[in-house]
C-alpha cells in the first residue's frame, strides 16, 4: 500500500515533502485570513442568517420568536400599500440621487484636473463634504430649507417666487432630500474620479494633440473611456448607498409627509425599533437585500462591458 501511495504521489508530482509544504502553506494561509473570516462571519455572515431566520417569525416586542408563520411576512409586505409606496419612494430617490450625483462629480473632477495655477484650492473645496458627517450635513440643509427663514426660500424671495415648503409638501420633499443626498456624496465621487483622471498617461494626450485631436475629442475618445473603470465604480457604490440612505431621512422629514420619504431603509427602522415587528422588519431587509443584489449583477453584466481596463 505504501508503495502504491507513492507511486501515486509521484504521479501527480507531491513528494512527501511536497504535501507538507501545501498544508503548511494552507494552514500559514488561513492563519492570516482567521481574523478576517471571525470579524466577517460575527459582522456579516450570522446577522444575516438570523435576520433570514427572523423574516419567517412573528416576534414579541422583545424580539424573541413566538409563532413560525412561514412567508406570511413577505406575502403581507407584497400586498401592502404602504411598502409598496416605500419601494417606490426608494426608487425614484435612486434615480434622482445617482445620475445626477456622478455626473456632477464627474463634471467637477474634469474641470479640477486641468492644470490651472491655484486650482489645488478649488479640488480641496469639491473635495470637502467627505469630512461632513451624515447627521452634520442633514441638519446644515435642514436651516437651508426652513420655510421662513431658509436660504432657498429668502433666494426665491428676492426673485419674486413664492417660498415652497421643501420638506413638508409631499411634491417637493423627496427632491429635497435627494439634493442633500448628492451634496454629501458629491465629495467621495470626485475623489475617486479625479485619481482616476490623474492616472491617465500625459503622452497619450501628446500624442492627440499631434494628430489634430481637439478638447471635446480628447474628452469623448480618451477621457471618458480611460476613466471608465472609476466611473464604473462609482456608480455601482452610489446605486448601492443610495438604497440604504437612512440619517438623512430621519433627520429631514421623519419618512414623511404622507409616506413620501419613507425609504425602504427608514421603514425598516420604524418597523423594527417603533412598532416592535422584528419579523417583518427582518422580512423588509432581506427584500431589500435581494433587490441590491439583482440591481448590482445587472450593473455588472451590462455596466463592465462598456469600461475600458488598460
Amino acid at each position: 500500500m505504501e508503495k502504491l501511495a507513492k507511486r501515486s504521489d509521484a504521479r501527480v508530482g507531491l513528494t512527501p515533502n511536497a504535501k507538507r509544504k501545501a498544508v503548511s502553506n494552507f494552514l500559514l494561509g488561513m492563519l492570516y485570513l482567521g481574523p478576517m473570516l471571525f470579524l466577517m462571519s460575527v459582522f456579516i455572515f450570522y446577522p444575516i442568517l438570523k435576520t433570514l431566520y427572523y423574516s419567517f417569525y412573528s416576534t414579541n416586542p422583545r424580539g424573541v420568536p413566538v409563532l413560525f408563520v412561514g412567508l406570511d411576512n413577505y406575502i403581507n409586505l407584497v400586498t401592502s400599500d404602504s411598502f409598496l409606496t416605500s419601494m417606490k419612494a426608494t426608487f425614484l430617490y435612486v434615480l434622482y440621487t445617482v445620475p445626477i450625483g456622478v455626473a456632477l462629480a464627474l463634471f467637477l473632477a474634469v474641470i479640477a484636473s486641468e492644470k490651472l495655477r491655484g486650482i489645488e484650492f478649488f479640488r480641496v473645496i469639491f473635495s470637502s463634504t467627505v469630512g461632513i458627517s451624515v447627521a452634520a450635513g442633514s441638519t446644515i440643509w435642514l436651516f437651508i430649507f426652513h420655510p421662513s427663514i431658509g436660504l432657498l426660500n429668502r433666494v426665491l424671495g428676492y426673485a419674486g417666487i413664492s417660498p415652497i415648503a421643501w420638506l413638508t409638501d409631499s411634491d417637493w420633499a423627496l427632491i429635497s432630500v435627494s439634493i442633500t443626498s448628492i451634496w454629501m456624496g458629491i465629495g467621495f465621487n470626485f475623489i475617486i474620479l479625479l485619481g482616476g483622471l490623474q492616472s491617465i498617461p500625459e503622452d497619450i494626450y501628446e500624442s492627440a494633440t499631434i494628430d489634430g485631436a481637439g478638447y471635446w475629442t480628447k474628452l469623448f475618445r480618451i477621457t471618458l473611456p480611460m476613466v471608465s473603470p472609476s466611473l464604473f465604480f462609482v456608480i455601482i457604490v452610489t446605486v448601492i448607498h443610495s438604497f440604504q440612505s437612512f440619517g438623512q431621512i430621519d433627520i429631514l422629514t421623519q419618512g414623511g409627509p404622507a409616506e413620501s420619504t419613507n425609504l425602504i431603509v427608514y421603514s425598516i427602522f420604524q418597523n423594527a425599533f417603533i412598532h416592535y415587528k422584528f419579523g417583518v422588519a427582518s422580512a423588509q431587509a432581506i427584500i431589500l437585500f435581494i433587490v441590491v443584489l439583482i440591481v448590482t449583477v445587472i450593473q455588472f453584466k451590462v455596466g463592465e462591458k462598456k469600461v475600458h481596463y488598460q
